[in-house]
């Protein structure tokens, strides 16, 4: 029988954990979260299914005629006491009790009708009936419903679930998982306001959108006179956008989270075609990924005026989108590979990501830079930096510069954040605060003096040791060299052509 006790966040944390454990031997850390986060999510819409019928009373007859009674309606071989009585074929009965269950809810598909529990590999079942069922008798010891446990307690075990696979997961972590503590301080710094919409162009599992909304509650609770915040989300990897759904349905968030290649087929458009905009936006794309030129030469929506980001790094790609994303007086904030805001200054001649930076710069629109510690990511240990970028600055211009380097905690495998260090940053930003070793204000002709160089490492002195370029932003940098020296080539060339002079360039 499960239990009745309502549990605390350590007791459900433990207590799912144990769950994936149990299938964790059997496959690969990359795989497991792709079978224990749906049945958790399955759980938690069957127990909430059940406690809506008790509350229905004598109307609970016409569920199953009337589906808007419920929040989602549960076809009867996906609720989870029919589930938990199966000792046979479990593998495909989950899956056609998920499938099922999609089709009569709308909102699911791609959410819940893409996990395969009968999957095999090599000719042999990932996952035993055996495994399975330990698996469902485990999950069935304590309900997961509207009385049991709330949405946010319960989201932050899911949240713990998803850190925990991403240790696991290593390097591809950083697809679909942004640390924590980042987010926390991403939000704060967003601070939302009621009646926001805000957008995540590259949501991952969805950790940067939910952190927004947790701030908001820490910050107005659950007064249904404040506005609600809205929030919209789009990621490119079917699996990751899945986790993304179930992450903000868990929380009990209203999210509209597409599928899609954000920088090619944007997803959240206005009628008349252009790009909807937001009050507030947040991002931790992949840092330096490589687009074709095309991406930016045959763009539809206007997004790239401020000029083309080298194949090299489409950093400054993805902050135009984010910024054409803005509506007027909306803020942004970015988690960027920190040679973003250096690379290119100081060289003599063009380079596109310096020429973009200038725009951003001269237009007064960069409010601040935050320089990161290192090894906080999963899959780098370079250290990241945050921008934050405002269409109505109260500082018209100056930049905040915060060399946040030494505010972490040694952990395993990775640094972190404590709360302590979240706050020092987070006040030194809100308070628009000079603190000693910490943060600078410059006024935007010093950052022109510097040729538009914005790190902050540049400008809050600390004690001790030089500055050394991390070895992945060396390698982003001479990929940039080597492709405008490509470049340069090509237009002597075509010079040399004109002039009649074919090949004199290659002359030694």
């Amino acid at each position: 029988m499960p239990s009745s006790r309502t549990l605390d966040v350590p007791a459900l944390e433990s207590w799912l954990w144990e769950a994936a454990c149990v299938i964790r031997g059997p496959i690969d850390a990359p795989k497991f979260k792709d079978y224990i986060l749906p049945l958790i999510f399955l759980k938690r819409l069957s127990d909430v299914f059940e406690d809506e019928l008790a509350d229905l009373g004598d109307t609970a007859r016409y569920v199953d005629q009337d589906h808007s009674l419920v929040r989602f309606h549960i076809p009867p071989a996906a609720r989870w006491q029919a589930i938990a009585q199966e000792t046979t074929g479990l593998g495909e009965l989950l899956t056609d009790a998920v499938r099922a269950l999609a089709r009569e809810n709308p909102k699911l598909q791609g959410v819940m009708d893409t996990v395969d529990f009968n999957a095999t590999a090599a000719g042999q079942r990932i996952l035993s009936d055996e495994q399975l069922r330990a698996l469902v008798q485990l999950l069935s010891r304590h309900r997961l419903g509207l009385r049991d446990v709330e949405p946010d307690l319960l989201g932050r075990a899911y949240e713990y679930l998803i850190r925990k696979f991403a240790e696991g997961q290593g390097q591809s972590a950083g697809e679909f998982y942004t640390p924590r503590e980042v987010a926390i301080l991403m939000a704060r710094i967003l601070d939302p306001e009621p009646g926001n919409e805000i957008y995540d162009p590259a949501c991952g599992s969805g950790g940067l959108l939910i952190k927004s909304h947790l701030r908001f509650r820490e910050k107005h609770g659950t007064d249904p006179r404040v506005a609600p915040l809205q929030f919209f989300g789009q990621e490119i990897n079917p699996a990751t956008f899945a986790m993304a759904r179930m992450n903000a349905f868990i929380h009990d968030m209203e999210a509209e989270i597409r599928l899609g290649d954000t920088m090619n087929r944007p997803g959240f458009l206005n009628h008349d075609g252009s790009l909807r905009r937001f009050d507030k936006v947040t991002a931790n794309p992949m840092w330096n990924q490589n687009f074709a030129l095309s991406t930016y030469e045959h763009d539809l929506y206007g997004r790239f005026a401020f000029g083309y980001p080298p194949a090299s790094s489409a950093d400054w790609g993805w902050v135009q989108h984010m910024y054409s994303s803005l509506k007027e007086g909306g803020k942004l904030a970015v988690v960027l590979d920190t040679g973003a805001v250096s690379r290119g200054s100081g060289n003599t001649g063009s380079n596109r990501e310096r020429d973009v930076r200038r725009q951003f710069v001269e237009r007064d629109q960069v409010e601040a830079v935050l320089l990161l510690p290192e090894n906080l990511f999963y899959n780098t240990t370079a250290p990241g930096i945050i921008m934050v970028i405002h269409r109505a600055k109260p500082h018209k211009g100056q930049v905040l510069l915060i060399n946040a380097s030494r505010q972490f905690a040694k952990g395993r495998p990775k640094n972190y954040l404590t709360e302590e260090h979240i706050g020092a940053i987070a006040d030194a930003y809100l308070g628009w605060r000079e603190v000693d070793g910490l943060s600078r204000i410059i006024a935007t002709e010093e950052a022109v003096r510097n040729d538009y160089n914005l790190s902050p490492s540049r400008y809050v002195a600390l004690d001790g040791g030089e500055e050394v370029l991390p070895l992945e932003e060396a390698l982003v940098e001479l990929a940039e060299a080597e492709e405008e020296c490509r470049e340069a080539d090509a237009e002597l060339a075509a010079v040399l052509e004109k002039l009649g002079l074919q090949g004199y360039g290659n002359k030694g």
